[in-house]
This record gives structure tokens, C-alpha cells and sequence, in this order.
């Protein structure tokens, strides 16, 4: 018997030698971070707004102006959300954010604050398309505004542009007030584009801000593409990959450079019936001087060149003697001003001159890589990784 109790009591000293009881200390509920504060009056537009979460997550994240829920993303690690795109001035802006810890209880931030209002504004001075126009598989979005831009990648990064056929496509400053947008490849046909610059609260430099936004769409039409040898004298006209036209031109006589006719990738840029057309840098009674009113003009570029009628027939398809345009047979220039759009690519090839990239549209002669490195968003980014991390 007492050798019974000895070995039970020696078996608890056991189990309670291989036991360890200890506290838990409580965790602290996660903080949350907004930026700009709760309860600001005077809160910059150009930064956004940033809710941040320390020692947690964030699970939802609601922000509201002027009964409009305000776009944000969160980044991976769920701890940061961002605004998509800059504050609008003189708005009140409320945010509710609630932060998950690892255990223990949430926490729920919620208030509001102001933004300032803008003293010197800036916005869209004009853009092309025009809202609601139809347009070709080669045309460009350009964006012209009423005031220099000093701080280009930060009114960039306001311009969003959607398709229903998703595209790659990138922006290139072309001036200090225009800013130009040029798919990869050319559009996806028959679809709708909508364009906007989400220019509020964004700083365009000097202390000027932009006042509202500003969107506008367009519908890219039937794929017409025209391809025209200066060589054969010929211009061959496709509509969604079938030959619709087929045209004998005239092309420039190439005695001089202005009267030949540029290689490379134009695109329509309007179109007149009639058009009148001057020799440049040329006065009445100087040789070759002409002043004469063209019938069924399709323009190319800024630099003179028109796909027009010409009644000089026994040219067509057999030798080049215009000023630089592409002569065609009086019937066959009204069709194509009837089925030309805006942004019709008209590929020339065969002569010695080069179409500039900035002659008109001119913008499909640059390269891709070339295009992009245009974008101010190329330089901002390369000059973030030049700024030493901590």
C-alpha cells in the first residue's frame, strides 16, 4: 500500500514538472493612419489620400465625396490604400477604414476633412477626336491644354484611357501644351473609347491646379487602310481586309523636295470640297506659281499633301507630275472623300522623302520603343531610382 501512494504521488510530481502556466499579454489593436488628417480645412489636392494601417491589415476602406465613393486600391500587403487619382478642390471628404489585427479586437477610424480651393486653375483646352466622332484604326488622342505644363508626369498620370478591346498604349509630349496618345498597334475596329483626364487637384507647376475633370468618347469605325506605290503608280484601297478601290494616281514629280511626295505611315486629318491650294513660298509671276481650288481634297499632312482630284487622267497610273499630292481620276477622289474618316492610315511608299514623325500625324513613323520615351512618366520613374533608400 504505501508503495502505491508513493509512485502516484511521484507520477503528479512528473506531470506537473512537464507543465508551464503562463499569461497572455493582450494585444494592441492596430493603429490608423489618414493622410491628409481628420478635421483638415486647407488639405492639398495633388497628394491624394492615403489610409495606412500599422500592426494590422486593412479589411475595407470607404471613402465618400459629395455622395460619390472615391476610387481607391490597396497594395499587396493590404496596409496601404491609395487614392486612384488626385482630390478635388474645395471638396469635404469623408473616410471610414476599419483595421484587422493578428488577434483581439478591430479598429475603426472614421471622419472628414476639406481640401483648398484653387487660385489658379488650368484644364482641356481642346481634344481630338472630337466627343462623339467616329474615327479610323490610326487615330490619335490629342489632348491640348490652356496653360504650360511644368510638371508633365504629374498631368500624365491624371489621363486614363479605356477601351473595350483592351490596348498597350503610352502618351508623348509633343509641346509644353499638348500631350498626344498612340496605341501600340493600330485600334481594335468598330468599339467605343473613352478618354479622360482626371485633372482635379492635380498640380500642373507655379502653383496651378486643375479645377475639374474632363472626359470625352469616341467610336473607332471599319478598319480602312490604303496603300499607294509612287512606283506603279497605283493606290489600293482595303476595308476590313477586303480591296474595296483601286485607283491609278499621280504622285510629285520629285524635282524639287517639296514636290515630292512623302514615304511613310500618314493618317487623314480632314477633308474639303474644294480646298484652295497655293505654291508655297512662291508670289504671283514667279515660276511654278499656282493658286487653284481643288475638288475633293482628303488631307495627309501639314505639309501640303492631299489624296484630291485631278483631271490630268492621262497621268494616272503612268507617271508622277503633281506638286506632291496624290492625283486621282475625278470619280474615284469623291468616293474616297465619301468614305474616308479621321485617322485612316494611308501608307505611301517609293520615294526618297521621308515623312517626318511630327509632319501632321505623322505618329506611327516613330518606332514603339521610340513613342514610349516620350512619356514623362519615363523620366519621373528613372529619376526615383536614382533617389538613395534609407
Amino acid at each position: 500500500m504505501r508503495q502505491a501512494v508513493l509512485t502516484c504521488v511521484t507520477f503528479l510530481l512528473l506531470v506537473s514538472g512537464c507543465t508551464s502556466v503562463t499569461a497572455e499579454t493582450p494585444l494592441s489593436p492596430p493603429v490608423v493612419q489618414v493622410s491628409p488628417a481628420f478635421d483638415a480645412k486647407r488639405a492639398r489636392t495633388d497628394r491624394g489620400l492615403v489610409v495606412r494601417a500599422l500592426g494590422g491589415t486593412l479589411s475595407r476602406v470607404l471613402v465618400f465625396e459629395g455622395g460619390a465613393q472615391v476610387p481607391g486600391r490597396l497594395d499587396g500587403s493590404r496596409t496601404v490604400w491609395r487614392s486612384a487619382w488626385t482630390l478635388k478642390p474645395a471638396a469635404e471628404y469623408t473616410v471610414t477604414a476599419t483595421a484587422a489585427g493578428v488577434r483581439g479586437p478591430a479598429t475603426v477610424a472614421m471622419g472628414r476633412f476639406r481640401t483648398r480651393a484653387v487660385a489658379r486653375g488650368f484644364q482641356v483646352a481642346s481634344t481630338t477626336p472630337l466627343p462623339g466622332e467616329t474615327v479610323g484604326t490610326g487615330m490619335p488622342v490629342i489632348v491640348d491644354f490652356d496653360t504650360p505644363i511644368a510638371d508633365k508626369a504629374a498631368v500624365e498620370r491624371t489621363l486614363e484611357v479605356k477601351a473595350e478591346s483592351p490596348v498597350e498604349g503610352a502618351w508623348r509630349w509633343t509641346s509644353d501644351t499638348q500631350v498626344v496618345y498612340r496605341p501600340r498597334r493600330f485600334w481594335t475596329p468598330h468599339q467605343q473609347v473613352t478618354v479622360t483626364a482626371h485633372l482635379a487637384g492635380a498640380r500642373a507647376g507655379a502653383g496651378r491646379y486643375g479645377a475639374a475633370d474632363s472626359t470625352f468618347a469616341f467610336t473607332v469605325g471599319r478598319a480602312q487602310t490604303s496603300s499607294i506605290d509612287t512606283r506603279t503608280h497605283q493606290m489600293l484601297v482595303r476595308r476590313d481586309g477586303v480591296i474595296v478601290q483601286r485607283m491609278p494616281i499621280s504622285a510629285g514629280m520629285a524635282t524639287t523636295p517639296e514636290y515630292t511626295t512623302t514615304s511613310g505611315i500618314h493618317l487623314t486629318m480632314d477633308k474639303g470640297n474644294p480646298v484652295r491650294m497655293i505654291s508655297p513660298g512662291r508670289v504671283k509671276g514667279d515660276p511654278g506659281y499656282y493658286d487653284l481650288m481643288i475638288d475633293h481634297a482628303v488631307r495627309i499632312s501639314n505639309s501640303g499633301e492631299y489624296v484630291h482630284a485631278k483631271d490630268n487622267v492621262w497621268a494616272q497610273g503612268r507617271a508622277n507630275v503633281s506638286h506632291g499630292c496624290i492625283n486621282s481620276r475625278p470619280d474615284q477622289a469623291a468616293w474616297f472623300y465619301r468614305s474616308s474618316l479621321r485617322g485612316d492610315p494611308v501608307t505611301i511608299t517609293g520615294t526618297d522623302r521621308e515623312l517626318e514623325w511630327n509632319n501632321g500625324w505623322g505618329f506611327w513613323q516613330l518606332p514603339w520603343e521610340k513613342w514610349r520615351q516620350g512619356s514623362a512618366l519615363l523620366d519621373a520613374d528613372r529619376a526615383s531610382d536614382r533617389v538613395p533608400q534609407g
